[in-house]
């Protein structure tokens, strides 16, 4: 099964972009996945091909046309079934590693993206649209924000990676930030490389390494912090089950 990317854009020229480059482009050209762009003015119905129109109730810009959207939609849906349809929108839920890996898993995917003041909100209640973010801050357009998507999915596609495990250790997999990394020279500019990743004792390297990514997470990503701390002494949910049950189990006369 190929991993099909549906990009649903004003700006098709944009695709694939960087991704058909290094990597991606390697792996695009291998057929490990597929990209393909759609123009949404191809689902507009009047001789200009307008997808756009003022705001309701006033206000600078132009926002989306819910018609158009839900045809170009309806389109992506009718090649691709299987695959979610996601808009990028600054008012979507964060993305993550967690979301990409479980992407990256499925047949593909759709991205909406939008320009201007954004979507008419009626289509996300009439289509089923994730609504992602890749962070606190506009852009001019939803394509950048399905790059770094793209990006992130396609290099967990087997295959792609030159190694099955060279992701296993990097930032957000595990919940930390990657722990410092070093190459030769050993000694640059009166700096060396730290004495133990030098000591060929890897018990030692791997208590360092987690060592540092947890001072560098709680140091620099408090948040991230926060949430590894808590998932880490959050208990199983068997075992939240069991022990409430055995703390309303009914007592004995016997």
């Amino acid at each position: 099964m190929t991993f099909t990317a549906q990009i649903l854009t004003l700006y098709p020229e944009m695709f694939p972009g960087p991704l058909g480059t290094s990597l991606a482009g390697r792996a695009l050209a291998e057929g490990k996945w597929a990209c393909n762009p759609i123009q949404m003015r191809d689902f507009a119905t009047d001789k200009h091909r307008s997808v756009d129109d003022t705001p309701a109730g006033g206000g600078a810009g132009m926002v989306l046309k819910p018609d158009i959207l839900g045809l170009a939609v309806d389109h992506a849906l009718a090649l691709a079934p299987q695959a979610p349809v996601i808009a990028m929108t600054p008012r979507g839920k964060p993305l993550t590693q967690k979301l990409v890996r479980e992407l990256a898993q499925g047949p593909g995917v759709t991205i909406l993206c939008g320009r201007f003041e954004g979507f008419d909100e009626r289509i996300f209640a009439a289509r089923p649209i994730i609504e992602v973010s890749i962070g606190d801050y506009i852009l001019s357009g939803g394509e950048m924000g399905a790059l770094v998507l793209l990006d992130a999915c396609i290099r967990l596609l087997p295959g792609v990676m030159g190694a099955a495990s060279s992701g296993d250790d990097e930032s957000f997999e595990s919940g930390l930030l990657e722990y410092p990394q070093y190459t030769r020279p050993v000694e640059w500019e009166g700096r060396m490389i730290p004495e133990v990743l030098r000591s060929g004792d890897h018990a030692k390297i791997d208590a360092w390494r987690k060592r540092q990514a947890e001072d560098d997470t709680r140091l620099r990503r408090p948040d991230l912090w926060e949430r590894h701390i808590g998932a880490r002494v959050q208990p199983p949910s068997g075992a939240r089950r069991q022990t409430k049950e055995k703390r309303h189990e009914p007592h004995s006369d016997d």
